[in-house]
């Protein structure tokens, strides 16, 4: 698969390392020579110096021939433009955009590109972890707007069934295991010791779990 990427800074270096294990054919395109230095000494990529806005550079990144792009410096409107070209004149597939500055994230959504708001996500994440510390996060999409979770089911909540836990709103009950198997959870299914619970939410459906699972321990 040749994929190319646009920004060599800390995403694109780590982002760079990352698909070269996986076998891409890359090339890396940014306009400060000095930033190609911070790249693995094992980089075997092609390297492409230019503003990526000039098409010759585009041409010479490979972009005519390319299955996928990533936009990743740190600059929304660069992003933004890059992907947008890419899209609408070479017909790449598979296009991903960095957010930046939150504040452009609706610019972005409004190209309707595949966004990752690393600002965002980090922001949310760590919230999560100060509010949610007993309610793990195992899987996140999009820019974690919804969520996977993974509760396990304490002693005094045995007995007690799927909807008593779950309020019905911003949340959904995934799965169930027990004794390592996993099954799909009815609404009236008992709970018992031991259970581990899967349920995607938004971050408001997660929080009204977590009071649902509250208001349990105290009843």
């Amino acid at each position: 698969m040749k994929i190319i990427i646009v920004g060599c800074g800390r995403v694109g270096i780590e982002l760079a390392s990352r698909l070269q294990r996986a076998g891409a054919d890359l090339s890396i395109v940014d306009n400060v020579p000095a930033s190609f230095n911070n790249l693995p000494a094992d980089f075997e990529g092609l390297l492409v110096e230019g503003e990526a806005l000039n098409q010759d550079v585009l041409l010479r990144a490979g972009i005519d021939t390319a299955d996928g792009l990533a936009a990743a410096t740190n600059s929304d409107p660069l992003n933004a433009v890059i992907a947008h070209i890419a899209r609408e004149v070479y017909h790449i597939q598979h296009i991903v955009v960095r957010n930046y500055d939150p504040r452009w994230r609706p610019i972005h959504e409004s190209f309707k590109h595949q966004l990752v708001s690393s600002t965002s996500w980090g922001a949310q994440r760590i919230e999560e972890l100060l509010y949610h510390a007993d309610v793990r996060t195992v899987y996140s999409a999009g820019n974690g707007e919804v969520e996977i979770y993974e509760i396990t089911i304490p002693e005094d909540w045995k007995g007690r069934t799927i909807k008593d836990i779950f309020p019905g709103e911003g949340c959904l009950p995934v799965s169930i295991t027990r004794a390592g198997r996993a099954i799909l959870p009815e609404p009236d299914f008992p709970l018992e010791n031991g259970d581990v619970v899967h349920f995607s939410a938004t971050m408001e459906g997660a929080q009204a779990v977590k009071d649902q699972i509250s208001l349990s321990e105290r009843s």
